[in-house]
């Protein structure tokens, strides 16, 4: 790509509101039932049906919000958005226009470099799922239409378009993602649709502030797939302007087989939309009490968090934003540190040899040991019981029998090796073995010392102090330094 133009992406994110029933009905939001089961005559849009605002909806919409710095508006309206499409049966889609329930949020985005970088939100407002259409089915090839995702509530969280890069994108879908999952209001899962977006991009003259030409493109539920469709398109705009042709503002869809985005349509305007305030929805009203409600359970967000692991507990950068992807992993680490003292460790195995076995469900988790367990391990290597290789091969066995390490360490009959003469012995033997190596670290390669240390951790099945083993060494081969 030339370096005389720069992107401007602006991302708009549906996500589905954990409540068990639709925004404007007492249909069930449940995933996965049987097509067009969980419809009545508000989801269906027949005539006389009216829609009843389901106030768990914007209980997650303030909690959200709050989670996300915006102000929450105590005044909020409903408008129909007109459009025409087999998944809309009403033919508009109820909608916040002009008076959103959240506005003027940010986000903070952690960049390679362990600072961060913080995107305006600017605005999140409630409005209706639509139905979900499946082309090229059946027998003959026909497209169908199931409603049960038609009333699904939505917060569509909109930022500013001031993203600058394609991987800066897919790392605040991230960070928005694990806010949402603190807050408790969505599930995160982008492979059933609950956590999707549209992603505007344009590009201009590097250092210009004038926006270029804009293409959305629709409903990408992948963090990997929003990077490689942002990447796509912005080297084919980039190419274009570069070959003095010009860009029209269009929809697209990314495909991953062909590794390439598929114009839609050419881009509505909001005028097409013909958006005018619903008849049949009063305005949302948020009292203190209600609000209140909202926000009393909510806890710290995974940027709080992640700095005071940080800050307080000494734990790099690179595992707090690992431990910090979900709420339950994030829990699981504090109770850890509770029971064993040790924060860097427990960040390290959580994030190095835990959380590969760790399978999440939404928000929830099924870890492959408990805490108290891990905290038992932790235990036997503080008192010398175990190495960290011994350690590594233990957990193994734990997390595969569900037993403890006290019970592992019994059966198996691992200890590490403290008995001095016994390892001193080792280390002569090795010593002995390997004379060139011996003179070359006497010459001034100290850094053999890595070697030796490994050939006796291999003499004593891994069950030396490799930190004494070291000693002992040094004490052999270079006496003066030792």
């Amino acid at each position: 790509m030339s370096n005389a133009y720069e992107p401007v992406i602006g991302l708009e994110v549906h996500a589905q509101l954990r409540t068990s029933t639709k925004i404007f009905c007492r249909c069930s939001t449940r995933f996965g039932g049987a097509p067009n089961t969980q419809i009545c005559p508000v989801c269906l849009g027949l005539p006389g049906a009216l829609p009843r605002m389901n106030e768990e909806a914007l209980v997650m919409a303030i909690r959200a919000g709050v989670s996300l710095h915006c102000t929450v508006n105590r005044r909020s309206r409903f408008s129909r958005k007109h459009y025409f499409y087999p998944d809309l049966p009403k033919g508009y889609q109820i909608t916040q226009y002009q008076e959103p329930v959240c506005s003027d949020g940010h986000l903070d985005v952690p960049g390679a470099d362990g600072g961060a970088r913080r995107v305006r939100i600017v605005r999140a407002h409630l409005e209706e799922d639509a139905g979900k259409n499946t082309h090229g089915g059946g027998a003959t090839g026909t497209s169908e239409v199931d409603l049960n995702r038609a009333g699904v509530p939505l917060l569509e969280i909109v930022s500013a378009p001031e993203i600058t890069s394609a991987a800066e994108a897919a790392e605040y879908l991230r960070q928005l993602r694990a806010v949402l999952l603190f807050a408790g209001v969505n599930d995160g899962n982008l492979e059933d649709g609950s956590f999707r977006c549209d992603a505007n991009v344009s590009v201009r003259k590097r250092g210009s502030q004038t926006l270029g030409t804009r293409v959305e493109i629709k409903n990408v539920n992948s963090f990997r797939f929003v990077q490689r469709a942002l990447e796509w398109e912005i080297a084919q705009q980039i190419a274009t302007l570069m070959a003095g042709g010009t860009l029209k503002q269009v929809t697209k869809t990314w495909d991953d087989v062909a590794a390439r985005c598929h114009v839609l349509r050419s881009k509505e305007g909001s005028d097409d939309y013909r958006y005018f305030d619903d008849p049949d929805l009063g305005p949302l009203c948020i009292e203190a009490p209600l609000f209140e409600r909202a926000t009393a359970s909510l806890k710290p967000g995974p940027a709080a968090r992640r700095q005071r692991y940080v800050d307080a507990l000494g734990v790099t950068a690179a595992d707090a934003r690992v431990l910090t992807e979900h709420p339950l992993l994030a829990d699981y680490f504090e109770a850890l540190v509770a029971r064993s003292g040790d924060a860097k460790r427990a960040a390290n195995w959580l994030a190095n040899i835990v959380k590969p076995d760790v399978k999440f469900e939404g928000l929830g988790a099924r870890f492959p040991v408990e805490v108290e367990a891990l905290a038992g391990l932790f235990a036997r290597l503080d008192d010398g019981s175990l190495s960290q290789k011994l350690a590594k091969d233990v957990y193994a066995l734990m997390r595969e029998t569900q037993r403890s390490a006290d019970a592992i360490l019994v059966e198996k009959g691992w200890r590490v090796v403290t008995d001095v003469a016994a390892l001193e012995a080792a280390c002569d033997a090795v010593i002995a073995a390997h004379p060139r190596q011996a003179a070359e670290f006497r010459a001034g390669k100290k850094g053999l010392i890595g070697f030796f240390v490994g050939q006796v951790m291999k003499a004593t099945g891994g069950q030396a102090d490799p930190k004494a083993v070291d000693g002992l060494l040094r004490a052999r081969l270079d006496p003066a330094s030792a």
